[in-house]
């Protein structure tokens, strides 16, 4: 018990700051059981109001992650538009992490950023990872990012991307002397860049991990595993804590009280989505891709799956509200993240969260987590029931987008079913 003592005042001393972030992975589908490739992307960011939106792009229409109030109109011009995680009818998927450590020139920050610019318009014309390579080649200089990009495509393709404004270094996901697990994981550094300036290597420590334990035991990489030991962890590697697992042993030994600050796990108070593409297989109908997203805070959220189609068929709770401007689903995690999870608001408590309603088991109500993990169950579930008969060729195309629209409403439900302890803060959605 001495030891949870010394940690937990070290992770006091540890200092604070952060700056915009994301964890990530690329895993091949040769790493999955059923062979459709994965693309994780965990978003921080200093917009918290996310929502999904279809687009019809020059060649594929896409289904992308946006900020709530950016400019995605369909009458603004495609040069400002910005996507920063989605997947096309084509199978094509791409996804981004802000990297610290390649930029080698005086390009001024003004014209930088250009990364959701670039998600957006690929997602638009490229059909698989050669069309993306084609198109980084084919970038006006200086291309405006600093980035790590991650993609995967119907046809086999994983790869990641460290991209500034004049050079590209690829790694590929399928090689296995670059990656023998046959996933990567990468935060907001590139591997090819100046180890003084790695940033989110506490986090990459972590993920790595819990990827490498979970290789190692035959755990299988699916978009659950995702959700379930990454986006809603409380684990930090490189302070060698895990406050999921042990919290209720630190209440009940008098070492804390549950509030802890909130430093480098995965999931932080900057985060504003967590999204996993489960992509098609190699041969398979592209259109067979499926965006699992936690729209706000993954603690508080539940996991909802949204097929790529040619057609607008994105839940309503997931786009932006024609009267707020923001999700339903959206606002409502990061409506109960803000209650009872980062309650305090006076003097340095924001950089708190209180754990107990978070993680643990010895409450009288189910924890927050429990509440994810069972709404994710019973949504994945209901899902699961007609996505097969789709996968299997037992439904055609049509018939599956009509059942889906028709179903989807349900996993809304389903989510504040769970959440129903927290109903007197649901109750006005």
């Amino acid at each position: 018990m001495k030891r949870f003592v010394i940690l937990s005042l070290l992770l006091v001393l540890l200092p604070s700051g952060r700056a915009e972030a994301c964890t990530a992975a690329v895993i091949s589908g040769r790493a999955t059981p059923d062979g459709r490739p994965l693309l994780w992307k965990h978003r921080d960011t200093g917009v918290l109001d996310n929502a999904l939106v279809h687009f019809r792009g020059e060649r594929f229409s896409f289904t992308g992650l946006v900020n709530a109030g950016g400019n995605i109109a369909p009458s603004a011009s495609p040069s400002d538009r910005e996507v920063w995680i989605g997947a096309n009818t084509a199978g094509f998927a791409l996804m981004n992490t802000a990297s610290y450590n390649i930029k080698d020139d005086d390009v001024p920050s003004n014209m930088m950023d250009r990364e959701g610019i670039i998600i957006f318009r690929a997602l638009g014309v490229c059909r698989d990872i050669s069309d993306f390579e084609h198109f980084l080649d084919t970038l006006s200089r200086p291309a405006g990012v600093e980035a790590n990009f991650g993609a995967v495509d119907a046809y086999g393709g994983a790869a990641m991307y460290e991209v500034n404004n004049s050079t590209c270094v690829k790694y590929d996901i399928n090689d296995p002397s670059v990656a023998p697990g046959g996933y990567m994981v990468f935060t907001n550094f590139s591997f090819s860049g100046r180890e003084e300036d790695y940033k989110g290597y506490e986090r990459y420590l972590t993920a790595s991990a819990i990827f490498r334990e979970a290789d190692s035991s035959g755990t299988a990489f699916t978009p659950d595993f995702i959700f379930s030991s990454l986006s809603r962890s409380f684990r930090n590697d490189f302070a060698g804590v895990d406050f999921g697992r042990d919290i209720d042993s630190i209440v009940d030994g008098g070492y804390g009280n549950g509030i802890v600050p909130d430093m480098d796990f995965i999931p932080r108070r900057s985060t504003s989505a967590s999204v996993v593409v489960q992509g098609a297989a190699s041969g398979e109908d592209p259109l067979h891709t499926v965006l699992w997203t936690v729209l706000g805070y993954p603690p508080c959220g539940t996991a909802v799956p949204v097929p790529v189609s040619e057609d607008d068929i994105v839940p309503a709770y997931m786009k932006l509200s024609p009267s707020s401007g923001h999700s339903i689903m959206c606002d409502t995690a990061l409506g109960i993240k803000e209650k009872y999870v980062f309650r305090f608001g006076v003097s340095n408590g924001k950089e708190y969260l209180d754990l107990m309603p978070v993680v643990s088991g010895r409450l009288p109500e189910r924890s927050l987590v429990g509440c994810c993990r069972e709404s994710d169950r019973r949504i994945r579930e209901a899902f699961s029931l007609l996505y097969e008969g789709y996968a299997d060729g037992n439904m055609s195309g049509k018939e599956f987008r009509d059942r889906y629209i028709d179903i989807s409403p349900l996993f809304m439900e389903i989510y504040l079913d769970e959440f129903k302890y927290f109903a007197h803060l649901l109750k006005n959605h």
